[in-house]
């Protein structure tokens, strides 16, 4: 007697389970969500930095068909925007012919795109704002109640996609935190240091995205994955680290231990808290092992040369530098913009990319914003 009670079942989230990317675990969110309503043309995620209040694009699914990417903006000039986090509900928008809306770009480059009706959801993760949600159609007057309450479910689910993403990211940063802090203990430094120059990072990453054809995905991971940089520095030994002279040749060798010692810590890192699964390590992986290879083959460790580097150990490099040149330490005051820029291009092929240098050259109000905001604040 056969049991009719069992039989093969297909799971519509399978995908939640896969491997890939979180931007591919997005498109194949939206491949599904089409096949119920396919007038959905656009699913596109903004993330929020609370310390900046800078709204950043993030992630989108539809293909070439996007019309704002590598953008980033005060959430103070997006009120539409800052009304739904401050009414903390959703925003349906059915006829945009008939939706009256300030000249922010965001709201403009959506409108040249031609999206006839949004949803827009803001994100919060235990109560903490992080970001928001959009799903866009060609199509007007399709986000009816019934519509909207079965989009709900993806909506929550690539929210709690996005969290679990930037949630595995925030442990490796606490992490980074921690050793960071013992780090301090013994080589006191600037405890602003690492949020400039990931900002630095990321707005070199910004201008040289139409060059390298960089997406907000690769951008938003060298802006988190650049403060692990300097991590292997935990393994020198004090009488090292904490030398004032210059350091001899055998006791640069060990300085110099500290890429391939932070590469080996950050595999630690994700193997230990379970964070294999995290999107772009090998990002993460190069930052920490290039970050002092140069232009001209004689950084280390592995003396690679022009762009067999990384571009994101290109990018960072850069970054760190500069910071270091414009921030006050025990042994040095604190170099003018001016100054600094005018070593960088000394330094441009023969040890600095010159398309990194002249990324962040070219953009010194954003760097005199960064200043402002993440002044020196010394550890302890």
């Amino acid at each position: 007697m056969s049991d009719d009670s069992h039989y093969q079942h297909s799971d519509s989230f399978a995908f939640l389970h896969d491997e890939g990317s979180l931007k591919e675990k997005i498109v194949s969110a939206h491949r599904k969500a089409r096949e119920k309503f396919p007038f959905l043309a656009r699913i596109a995620v903004t993330l929020y930095d609370s310390e900046t209040s800078l709204l950043k694009t993030y992630l989108h699914s539809s293909g070439e068909d996007n019309p704002i990417e590598n953008y980033q903006t005060p959430i103070d000039n997006a009120p539409s925007l800052k009304h739904i986090l401050e009414e903390k509900c959703p925003r349906v928008i059915n006829n945009k012919l008939t939706f009256e809306d300030d000249s922010n770009q965001h709201t403009q480059r959506i409108g040249r795109q031609g999206y006839a009706a949004s949803y827009t959801l803001p994100m919060f993760n235990n109560g903490v704002f992080f970001g928001f949600l959009f799903f866009n159609s060609y199509e007007k007057d399709v986000f009816t109640e019934a519509t909207l309450n079965e989009l709900d479910l993806y909506a929550h689910i690539i929210s709690l996609m996005i969290i679990n993403e930037t949630s595995t990211i925030n442990t490796l940063t606490a992490a980074l935190k921690t050793t960071g802090h013992i780090t301090h203990l013994r080589d006191p430094e600037t405890g602003s240091h690492l949020d400039r120059m990931s900002r630095y990072s990321r707005l070199i990453a910004t201008a040289l995205a139409e060059k390298y054809q960089l997406d907000d995905d690769y951008i938003e991971h060298v802006f988190m994955f650049s403060p692990l940089h300097d991590i292997g520095k935990i393994a020198i030994p004090d009488e090292i680290l904490l030398k004032k002279s210059h350091l001899t040749h055998d006791e640069m060798e060990i300085m110099k231990t500290h890429t391939t010692d932070g590469l080996k810590m950050i595999d630690d890192l994700l193997a230990n808290f379970g964070l294999d699964n995290i999107s772009h390590t090998n990002i993460l992986r190069n930052i920490a092992l290039s970050h002092h290879e140069k232009m001209n083959g004689t950084g280390y460790p592995e003396q690679k040369i022009g762009e067999d580097i990384p571009l994101e150990a290109r990018i960072v490099a850069v970054a760190d530098i500069f910071d270091a040149l414009t921030s006050k330490r025990s042994y040095k005051e604190a170099w003018d913009n001016q100054e600094a820029f005018t070593l960088l291009q000394k330094l441009t092929n023969e040890e600095l990319d010159a398309a990194c240098v002249n990324a962040l050259i070219e953009n010194e109000n954003e760097i005199l914003e960064i200043q402002r905001r993440f002044q020196e604040n010394v550890f302890g």
